[in-house]
């Protein structure tokens, strides 16, 4: 019963990865990474501003942990379209925080032009 269980639950960015490991796991972590933080990314982006309580703040350092897991990763995938793909993932996560900062600045690492549109038509502030 997890009741009993005192160990503190470990993310899916918090396991170890054996490398090496190919393009298309990489990929497929990176997407199982974003999608598990996508609740704390939430939650960071509906209290900024507020007063941060000791929960905001777990929220707040699990979305960091798993954006900057997710970067790792993605710069060591080798092929450039799957590489972009996953950053793009890690974009939609960062603005679903409403980091805009961190989210331009990965913007500009996509070079596929199909990629970079899909981008620009979910997050118009991309723009700016």
């Amino acid at each position: 019963m997890r009741w009993f269980d005192r160990n503190e639950r470990k993310d899916i960015w918090d396991e170890a990865i054996q490398w090496p490991i190919g393009d298309i796991e990489a990929a497929k972590k990176i997407r199982e990474i974003c999608r598990s933080a996508a609740d704390s990314a939430e939650k960071v982006r509906g209290v900024a501003g507020a007063p941060a309580s000791r929960k905001d703040k777990y929220h707040a350092e699990r979305y960091e942990r798993a954006a900057r897991a997710a970067m790792e990763i993605a710069m060591k995938i080798s092929d450039d379209l799957m590489r972009d793909a996953s950053v793009r993932q890690i974009v939609d996560l960062c603005m679903s925080a409403n980091n805009l900062k961190t989210a331009r600045i990965l913007f500009r690492a996509i070079q596929a032009a199909s990629i970079r549109e899909a981008a620009f038509a979910d997050h118009p502030a991309l723009r700016e």
